[in-house]
């Protein structure tokens, strides 16, 4: 999140929250996502040089370029990339289509996703290598995503793609619509035009085909998509309380993960018995040793309901109850099932403008003037005020931190004393890190470990460093159901500090 390449954009561009940067590339990205995708806006690294470049189209390389932007740029890990690349080049010689040149890019997002293009650039992100848990599993991801390139989905999806845009403004403005406003800066996140349910399962059959063909075991794809299942139900969970209903997501048209589970398991029988074909589990996670899991602290991260921004040089602590995600347009928050949220975001404001009159530019519809203050926040020049609509109040506040401004967003469906005052109280919490404590945040790694005699899922699980539900995290990163029994001298990965 906050990378220095915002500041480029011009100041119209800046005075609304707008969803209209990340349409190109969310349109693209819906296959197989189950995690936030980092928009982050720094300038990518130098394109490496593969053996075979793909023949692409201008309106292709900057759609590419969107997606680097979109996620993180490039992944720097030589091992992961080299396995990711060995990987696709066996799948390439095993395909339909031998002679069309892919381009792998490892992404540097935790999101756990895999896209391509119709030129033939595969994506896929840090997040995604790390949940997979043996080379027949990744093998899967990214021969399904040649097939959707094989079958020309991605061209079709391309096509619709442009056509939704022009046809359905979903949220043109995210704040000048006080209805919808505040579940639109909480979920900024859309998937419209995904590949349809049918294209969908036609990928997952060719794509079996040719990781089958490759060597590879052909039900690396039911148990992959089981994780898949499992790692966003972890999640949901964690976000939403029993009982209570969350705020649904944007369009998606992905068929259910259970029904692609059977789907895969039919046509992977059609090619051996389990355990036909290579898995390579070992050097699989061997190369994943050391890997960044989870945010990576150079673009800020969330500890629990800390937000720290090391590079940036600040951190904020949510209200209570709050679940925070970051991206790179905001971090954003839920509460009770997105009956509550909040944004925080940055934006270049002129100093010859006072912050009152910034509030009160037009960014956000429905500002009570007369709520607009003067403050300071923790030595910071602020000020605050609420706007409101027929179904949502907003709690304004706007920090000159250094030469930006960072807004706090909170939205309440029930605005009393009692939220207004958690919300003053998490802003007051903004303030600037110290040199030790910018320099003691790292980031969270994924570490191989072998399974002594005595250790248990629990045991193993409490070496964990996550703030809750450690067990089932466990359990879901390393493809393990419930009550599983450990192996001594099995290798499993875990997340250490």
């Amino acid at each position: 999140m906050f990378r220095q390449a915002r500041r480029r954009r011009s100041p119209a561009a800046r005075r609304a929250i707008s969803v209209a940067p990340l349409l190109a590339v969310m349109l693209l990205a819906g296959c197989a996502s189950f995690g936030p995708s980092a928009d982050h806006l720094s300038p990518p690294a130098p394109e490496r040089q593969e053996a075979r470049q793909p023949d692409v189209s201008p309106a292709i390389r900057r759609e590419h370029q969107r997606i680097l932007s979109a996620y993180g740029g490039r992944y720097d890990a030589p091992a992961v990339q080299a396995m990711v690349s060995q990987t696709v080049a066996r799948l390439v010689a095993a395909s339909e289509r031998p002679d069309v040149p892919y381009q792998v890019t490892l992404l540097n997002s935790p999101a756990v996703n895999a896209f391509a293009l119709p030129g033939g650039q595969l994506y896929v992100t840090r997040g995604l290598v790390a949940l997979a848990n043996d080379s027949a599993e990744l093998a899967s991801v990214l021969a399904h995503e040649m097939a959707h390139v094989i079958a020309q989905h991605a061209a079709s999806r391309e096509n619709k793609a442009r056509q939704a845009a022009l046809v359905t403004r979903v949220t043109n403005d995210v704040l000048r619509d006080p209805q919808n406003g505040a579940l639109a800066l909480a979920k900024s996140r859309i998937a419209l035009a995904s590949f349809s349910r049918a294209q969908e399962f036609e990928a997952d059959g060719i794509g079996v085909g040719i990781a089958a063909r490759a060597g590879y075991d052909p039900f690396g794809a039911p148990r992959f998509l089981t994780s898949l299942g499992r790692n966003a139900s972890l999640r949901n969970s964690v976000q939403t309380k029993p009982g209570e209903q969350r705020a649904p997501d944007f369009v998606s048209s992905h068929p259910a993960t259970l029904d692609r589970v059977k789907n895969a398991q039919t046509i992977a029988r059609q090619f051996g018995a389990p355990g036909t074909g290579a898995r390579d589990r070992n050097a699989y996670l061997a190369s994943l040793d050391g890997t960044v899991y989870g945010e990576d602290p150079s673009e800020g991260f969330v500890r629990g309901r800390r937000f720290l921004h090391p590079k940036l040089g600040f951190t904020f602590v949510a209200p209570e109850g709050f679940v925070l995600e970051n991206t790179a347009q905001a971090v954003l928050g839920l509460k009770d099932g997105g009956r509550e949220a909040l944004r925080l975001d940055v934006v270049r404001v002129s100093g010859d403008q006072s912050l009152i009159d910034y509030l009160k530019s037009g960014w956000i519809e429905n500002v009570e003037t007369r709520s607009l203050e003067e403050t300071v926040i923790n030595g910071f020049p602020a000020a605050t005020g609420t706007a409101g609509g027929d179904s949502w109040d907003f709690r304004l506040y706007a920090i000159r931190f250094g030469s930006d401004v960072y807004r706090f967003i909170f939205a309440s469906r029930n605005k009393s004393f009692e939220t207004d005052r958690a919300f003053r109280e998490a802003v007051g919490s903004f303030r600037r890190m110290s040199v030790a404590e910018a320099n003691s945040a790292h980031p969270l790694r994924l570490r191989i470990v072998t399974v002594g005699a005595d250790d248990t899922t629990e045991k193993l699980a409490s070496r964990m460093a996550v703030s809750d539900r450690a067990t089932e995290r466990f359990l879901v990163l390393n493809g393990l159901e419930p009550g599983a029994a450990l192996r001594s001298g099995d290798r499993v990965k875990i997340v250490v500090e």
